[in-house]
């Protein structure tokens, strides 16, 4: 399981697809998991131009699947 985020308007140009957490989970033909992933603030923070780490709220795309061409994308609003 991967997941990646995007921040959608941020003060720098950032990733258009950030991985920020995986698990690798073994599961056998026809059974399911429920995996739990957890983003902190610094997951959604970046290193301006001085090399200082900031948040900015605002709006972020978070995308999560098996592939990073094969997610679900839901957008969040931080403040």
């Amino acid at each position: 399981v991967q997941l990646y985020i995007r921040d959608k308007v941020a003060s720098i140009s950032r990733p258009i697809k950030e991985l920020k957490a995986f698990k690798k989970v073994l599961i056998k033909a026809g059974e399911s998991a429920t995996i739990k992933l957890t983003l902190t603030k610094d997951d959604l923070s970046f290193y301006n131009q001085d090399g200082d780490l900031v948040f900015e709220p605002g709006e972020f795309e978070i995308s999560i699947g098996t592939n990073s061409r094969d997610v679900i994308t839901e957008s969040i609003m931080i403040d």
